[in-house]
């Protein structure tokens, strides 16, 4: 964030570390962010290190944080949230000391219940594209569920079911180590923006309990080599690399998906 040169007020807020953009617009929306004791309006550029930003009371510091976004390889048990009044623990609470000075956005959330690859970073820009519908960023899933799935039920998944007038859909699913019965409780499942719980409520609405939900790659980063718990530093290559749209395996699903992989507890 350079000083004396004009930029829109809720990309100052998000590299400022506050919020998302988005949630910066919002907060403008509702007359919570105001610019040299104004109230500011929803367009409106001001000059980082000249004008002063208060949102909801509070001013917002000039100088922008370090750049940083780190995968994390979240256990079952922790939310995807800044603040919980539930749920004390949550993975901003158990980041190394050396992050905890900063403000990081959770790009892609995973529910309580589930675990695998989450993507934090202090980039505003970055989070807001990871979010964002229009960027089409495929996420793979491997999914265990307490009773066999069919063969024949994987083209219910891609059509999807309607609840409440939402579609809820996969992009692809297939089963792992199927064998001769042509069903299996083990499943590989890839999504795009997938809405709070939408693979469980999908699953559960055709009469399937998921037992097991673990996200393993996003775009073409893997979780591979992050044990349970841990965190990266990515590198710059390795942010390009969640855009990167994985090419579809021809071959069956073993190689790449095991029920191997959930034989850990936590």
């Amino acid at each position: 964030m350079s000083a004396h040169e004009p930029i829109r007020l809720q990309k100052f807020i998000a590299e400022a570390g506050v919020c998302s953009r988005r949630a910066a617009e919002a907060l403008i929306a509702q007359g919570e962010v105001w610019v040299n004791g104004e109230q500011a309006a929803l367009g409106q550029k001001i000059t980082p290190g000249v004008d002063k930003v208060t949102v909801s009371g509070k001013p917002v510091r000039t100088t922008a944080q370090p750049r940083i976004t780190l995968a994390m390889h979240k256990p079952r048990g922790l939310v995807c949230s800044n603040d919980d009044p539930h749920h004390p623990e949550t993975i901003f609470s158990v980041l190394p000391r050396e992050y905890a000075k900063f403000r990081f956005f959770c790009a892609g959330r995973l529910d309580l219940d589930s675990e695998g690859l989450v993507i934090l970073t202090t980039d505003g820009d970055l989070a807001h594209r990871l979010m964002h519908p229009s960027t089409l960023v495929v996420k793979r899933y491997y999914v265990v569920l307490k009773q066999p799935f069919p063969a024949a039920r994987l083209p219910l998944l891609v059509k999807g079911v309607t609840i409440e007038g939402e579609r809820l859909k996969v992009e692809r699913a297939a089963l792992v180590n199927a064998g001769a019965s042509q069903s299996s409780a083990y499943l590989d499942v890839h999504m795009h923006h997938g809405k709070k719980r939408e693979i469980r409520q999908l699953f559960t609405t055709l009469g399937y309990d998921v037992k097991r939900l673990k996200r393993y790659q996003i775009g073409g980063l893997r979780l591979k080599g992050i044990p349970l718990h841990a965190m990266k530093q990515l590198t710059t290559k390795e942010i390009e690399l969640l855009f990167q749209t994985p090419s579809t395996p021809r071959a069956p699903l073993e190689a790449s998906a095991h029920p191997a992989d959930f034989e850990h507890e936590d």
